[in-house]
């Protein structure tokens, strides 16, 4: 399929790359020339100098022929500005935005334009790697509501079933890495010593889920 980016930095370029590795057609859009030199000699989809919220520019780029359009350029104006426009103008049904401010993506998502807010995504990712235990986030919505996180639990809940820590936390269980694999699980999946164990939770209910995997279960509830 065809792919439009708005944006030629390092996110940018890296998705031109990717994408067009991928066997998809790829159009980059920027304003500065010189961004296309973050893109390899080798690179075969467009170049396109211009602002991506220009009409002539998108049609330029092939958004009439687009699956998808990515606004990944520095400024959170001008990103959701050509979403709007590549959604609204052009019927484009895939359409994602990079946003820095963390609020404005909050609204953005509101409005209908999936967001990426780059700042609290970052601070996640690197509280992931000081804060091995508890449960920081693998990944959030915009609104900051649900959260899919990597919990800890007590060497008590080895042997209990999935079934059982859903009904205990209220969460769902989403998914158990087991030696370096991810394992769905079934009615008759048991916590196993050694798995990671991921949950999807109301994001204000993770310090009683905490709470209540860090210790052994009761008798009841194993």
């Amino acid at each position: 399929m065809h792919i439009v980016i708005m944006g030629c930095g390092r996110v940018g370029s890296t998705l031109a790359h990717i994408l067009e590795d991928n066997g998809h057609s790829v159009a980059v859009i920027d304003r500065d020339p010189q961004a296309f030199r973050r893109l390899r000699a080798g690179f075969r989809g467009r170049r396109v100098t211009g602002i991506g919220f220009d009409r002539d520019v998108l049609e330029e780029a092939g958004i009439t022929s687009a699956a998808a359009f990515v606004a990944v350029s520095s400024g959170d104006n001008s990103n959701i500005i050509s979403a709007r426009v590549a959604r609204e103008m052009f019927g484009v049904d895939t359409v994602v935005a990079r946003i820095y401010d963390p609020r404005r993506a909050e609204v953005y998502q509101r409005l209908g334009i999936p967001t990426v807010a780059t700042v609290r995504w970052t601070a996640d990712q690197i509280l992931r790697r000081v804060l091995p235990e508890g449960a920081e986030p693998l990944w959030r919505d915009p609104t900051g509501t649900v959260i899919l996180a990597e919990v800890a639990f007590h060497q008590g809940w080895i042997g209990t079933r999935a079934r059982v820590i859903e009904d205990v936390t209220g969460a769902r269980v989403a998914f158990v890495n087991r030696m370096g694999e991810a394992l769905v699980p079934k009615d008759a999946t048991v916590l196993q010593e050694g798995d990671l164990l991921h949950l999807v939770a109301a994001e204000n209910e993770m310090d009683r889920i905490n709470k209540a995997l860090s210790a052994p279960p009761s008798d009841e509830e194993h």
